[in-house]
């Protein structure tokens, strides 16, 4: 649930199958740090955290929560409705400034047109599927109301155990060297968490009792990206408990949920970067979790760990790949 896995073309590129819209350039190629070789570590190393990424970006809005939007300590000490709906407010606010705008941007007014959209048709409208009859509406209530609360809900519990010292902290004066390093290790443990977890949420019980309701999204949205069902909220959140057992500071708290909160409405968002005056600036659209909803047994984690290729369930997008995955689909729900 990251940025797309390669470059992106010049966007003038014309459609380049019958499949999809727009794609990367297939066979798909993984790129993660667990490698042997040290220039695809360095090409990772520098696409995710020394190029213009959304990882930056939260490492700026995790800055500017801390010091400006934040309850005090003090306050945090007892848990009180006070703060806790501060803490609310600025979730709520902050997904709604990144998937509203990405939606309408990308969506609503179509200012990038059609360039680099993975998929041919448009959100849904006037489907019964979906609450309102509406793609962007259901996505809406399920990720304001359900996630965001429960976001809301593990932010505020790590910051009141923060608060009383019950949890242990870290400093940047402390340990500078583990201070930055622990931003470059949170989304990789998120990836192996979100992997294992979507992996039990593909439970067919499961699947059906909680995880359909993602799935019902096979053309996503910015707003798909944390609708979901309160149950799986608690599942997907949970990574914030890695803070519990390893001493951390808010900001990396901060950073760790704003890229479980808001980076899924990006990596959701249906393109595969931001064009602005005909030029690519940043890369958002994950191609390889765009194949999850497409083809659902396959890519449960994301392209920087390949839990997904140790474990068979990797699609590199090919039309051999992808009948792989039909062949796991009709032996997991008996479909034909």
């Amino acid at each position: 649930m990251s940025q797309t896995t390669v470059n992106t073309p010049p966007v003038d590129e014309k459609p380049v199958s019958r499949d999809w819209h727009w794609h990367p350039e297939l066979p798909m190629k993984l790129m993660h740090p667990l490698t042997l070789s040290p220039a695809v570590f360095w090409r990772w190393l520098r696409y995710s955290w020394l190029s213009v990424s959304t990882r930056l970006l939260w490492v700026i809005f995790a800055l500017a929560a801390w010091h400006y939007l934040a309850p005090s300590l003090e306050q945090m000490k007892a848990f009180e409705a006070g703060w806790i709906a501060q803490v609310y407010a600025k979730n709520f606010l902050t997904l709604c400034i990144v998937a509203g705008g990405l939606q309408l941007f990308l969506h609503s007014t179509k200012k990038q047109g059609k360039q680099l959209k993975f998929e041919r048709k448009d959100l849904a409208r006037n489907n019964r599927v979906f609450l309102f009859s509406d793609q962007v509406k259901d996505n809406m209530f399920w990720s304001l109301v359900s996630g965001v609360t429960i976001w809301t809900a593990y932010e505020s519990i790590w910051f009141w155990a923060y608060a009383n010292g019950y949890v242990a902290g870290l400093t940047y004066g402390e340990n500078p060297i583990w201070f930055l390093a622990l931003f470059v290790v949170l989304p990789l443990w998120a990836s192996v968490h979100f992997y294992y977890i979507h992996r039990l949420i593909h439970w067919p019980p499961l699947y059906r009792a909680a995880h359909a309701l993602h799935h019902r999204n096979i053309n996503i949205g910015p707003w798909t990206g944390i609708s979901m069902h309160p149950v799986e909220h608690l599942l997907y959140f949970s990574n914030i408990a890695i803070h519990f057992v390893i001493a951390s500071h808010p900001l990396h708290v901060l950073f760790h949920m704003f890229a479980q909160g808001l980076g899924p409405a990006v990596s959701h968002c249906g393109f595969a970067s931001l064009v602005i005056k005909g030029k690519a600036v940043l890369p958002m659209g994950d191609f390889f979790h765009q194949l999850h909803h497409r083809y659902f047994e396959c890519n449960y984690g994301t392209y920087e760990m390949p839990v997904d290729l140790w474990t068979g369930n990797y699609s590199d997008g090919t039309r051999g790949s992808v009948e792989k995955v039909r062949v796991r689909k009709r032996q997991i729900f008996g479909e034909i």
